[in-house]
C-alpha cells in the first residue's frame, strides 16, 4: 500500500535584481520545486496515471526522467563522469517515462534529489563560461551558462506537461 504525499517543496521565488548565475541558479530551483510541488499530495498509483492515451506520461515518469536529465548534463556533460543511465536501457531508452506498479515515488524521488545535490556540487567550483570536462552525444561540448539555460528550458515544458497531468488526475491547477 502507498500512502499520499503531503511535503511542502519549497519553492522561493527568484530575485527580480541579481546577478547572471545567481538568476539562473534561482529559476532553475525554482522550476524543481514545482515538479516536487505537482507531485505533492499524491499516492503512487496516481502518480502513475497516464496523461492522455496514446501517450503513457505520468507525473511520476517525469521525475524520473528528469534524474537521468540532472545526471546527463550535470555528470556526464560538465564534469566528464562516467554516469551510466538510472532508469533507461538498450532495450527501453524511455524506460524512465515507462513506470510500472513497482516503481515508486520513494525512490524516484530520492534519486532525483540526490542528483540535484550532485549537479550543485559540480557546479559550485565553475565559472558560467567554463566547458564541461565531457562531451554531449551530439560530440558537442557545452559550458555550464548553456547548461543552466537549457535545464530551464527542460524543466519549464516538463512543468508544462506536469500541469496538464495534475489537472486531469484530481482537478489541481496552479503554477
Amino acid at each position: 500500500m502507498t500512502t499520499e504525499r503531503t511535503e511542502t517543496a519549497p519553492r522561493v521565488d527568484p530575485a527580480t535584481t541579481t546577478g547572471e548565475r545567481e538568476a539562473l541558479e534561482q529559476w532553475l530551483d525554482f522550476h524543481r520545486a514545482t515538479l516536487a510541488m505537482k507531485c505533492e499530495g499524491l499516492d503512487d498509483a496516481r502518480l502513475r496515471t497516464p496523461s492522455a492515451p496514446p501517450s503513457d506520461l505520468n507525473l511520476l515518469g517525469l521525475v524520473r526522467h528528469m534524474a537521468e536529465v540532472e545526471r546527463g548534463w550535470f555528470r556526464r556533460v560538465l564534469a566528464g563522469e562516467d554516469a551510466p543511465w538510472i532508469y533507461s536501457t538498450k532495450e527501453d531508452h524511455d524506460r524512465d517515462i515507462h513506470a510500472t506498479d513497482e516503481d515508486t515515488y520513494e525512490e524516484a524521488h530520492a534519486t532525483w534529489q540526490a542528483e540535484i545535490a550532485r549537479a550543485r556540487t559540480l557546479a559550485a567550483g565553475r565559472d558560467l563560461d567554463d566547458l564541461g570536462a565531457g562531451e554531449h552525444r551530439s560530440g558537442e561540448r557545452f559550458n555550464l551558462r548553456w547548461i543552466y539555460l537549457h535545464m530551464i528550458e527542460e524543466y519549464a515544458r516538463h512543468n508544462g506537461h506536469a500541469d496538464l497531468i495534475r489537472e486531469r488526475i484530481d482537478g489541481a491547477t496552479g503554477d
